[in-house]
């Protein structure tokens, strides 16, 4: 049996998308004999989305709801949930439902032979501008960080909590998790998952404020990653024999 996991959910006005996603974890997760939690992260939305996440908890116990006091963004809310759980894995989605939960069971079962698996939106359904330019996006990943994942922006997720040790909380953190944790030595792999079209709510994205930020982001990890200093295997001294 798998170990205890939090499934990390954020969200920010995603009111008519809260219920339906946790019967779909419950669905996907239930019948698996699986110790599991949904933690809904509310960005501190202005809709009922908290109120849903209540209303959700009511229902299943297993369901659990933090709410940030003021909006900070999808990787402050992806790092709180990581931050206030304590379970040994951990998964991530989105909160608009595009990503399958029913997707996560089968990235657990990679954990078997790696520490962190992602999600890669083998069919997105997108449009074709955000197609191309996460294309673009990956170029430059590659050439800029030596790491070509197929796609970093994927949010399902499913890795070790040992992985938390070599990431940090920063305004970004939510795209370059898998490149952070693999340069820490960290056992990475991709695995094809289903991705939807979106049924609910409003993207709280577009691409040109996704390609400005993911540039400012991709030289400042770029500039991490060539200084940081992971462990390295060392001898320690022993004591001197009598002479």
């Amino acid at each position: 049996m798998p170990d205890p996991i939090s499934i990390i959910v954020p969200v920010f006005n995603e009111e008519d998308n809260v219920q339906p996603l946790a019967d779909e974890v419950i669905a996907a997760f239930d019948e698996g004999g699986c110790d599991w939690e949904l933690v809904f992260v509310d960005d501190c939305s202005s809709d009922s989305t908290w109120e849903k996440i209540a209303t959700a908890r009511g229902k299943n116990q297993r369901v659990r709801g933090f709410r940030l006091e003021k909006n900070s963004g999808q990787s402050a809310a992806v790092w709180t949930g990581i931050q206030g759980t304590d379970r040994p894995l951990i998964a991530t989605l989105d909160g608009d439902r595009q990503n399958d939960p029913a997707d996560l069971p089968i990235l657990l079962k990679e954990l078997d032979t790696c520490d962190f698996a992602c999600g890669w939106r083998h069919k997105r359904k997108d449009t074709f501008l955000r197609k191309i330019s996460s294309g673009i996006a990956r170029w430059f990943r590659c050439r800029a960080l030596r790491s070509d994942f197929k796609d970093t922006g994927c949010a399902v997720r499913v890795f070790k909590r040992e992985c938390v040790k070599a990431l940090f909380g920063f305004n970004g953190l939510h795209r370059f998790m898998p490149i952070i944790v693999a340069g820490a030595g960290f056992k990475c792999r991709e695995v094809p998952c289903n991705h939807r079209p979106r049924v609910a709510g409003e993207s709280k994205y577009g691409v040109w404020n996704r390609l400005w930020r993911g540039i400012y982001d991709l030289i400042a990890i770029s500039w991490y990653q060539k200084r940081r200093v992971n462990s390295v295997k060392f001898a320690e001294a022993e004591p001197a024999g009598d002479s």
